[in-house]
């Protein structure tokens, strides 16, 4: 499966426990870390943990990737998953936008995800 596609799958698993203001940047020509970034929010630490559980359930049980590390977790203000080429920012609501991400990397384009859909 490729990057691309393994990025719906993730996105879909925020969406699924409700993960709130979900973006994915294309990270191919501003940063070597990874090839997307993923970034979404929850409004309580137990979401926030919902949101990584979900994302670890879902590349292993679509057999397409694996977790490579999880941090951050027990906190839940701001889980980083990375899965290779794709690194996942779940943050409480609270942390988001102190952080913000989307404007650090601004020069990264975002990716339209295929979310709230039939699948």
């Amino acid at each position: 499966m490729e990057n691309e596609e393994i990025l719906q799958v993730v996105a879909g698993a925020c969406d699924d426990v409700r993960a709130d203001d979900i973006i994915a940047l294309n990270m191919n020509q501003v940063s070597l870390v990874a090839d997307y970034f993923l970034i979404c929010e929850g409004n309580t630490e137990r979401q926030v943990q919902a949101i990584a559980r979900s994302i670890k359930d879902a590349v292993e049980e679509k057999g397409v990737a694996s977790v490579k590390r999880m941090e951050g977790f027990e906190q839940a203000r701001w889980i980083l998953v990375d899965i290779g080429d794709i690194v996942c920012h779940i943050f409480h609501k609270d942390e988001r936008s102190h952080y913000n991400l989307e404007r650090l990397w601004g020069d990264a384009q975002q990716v339209a995800l295929h979310i709230g859909q039939e699948k």
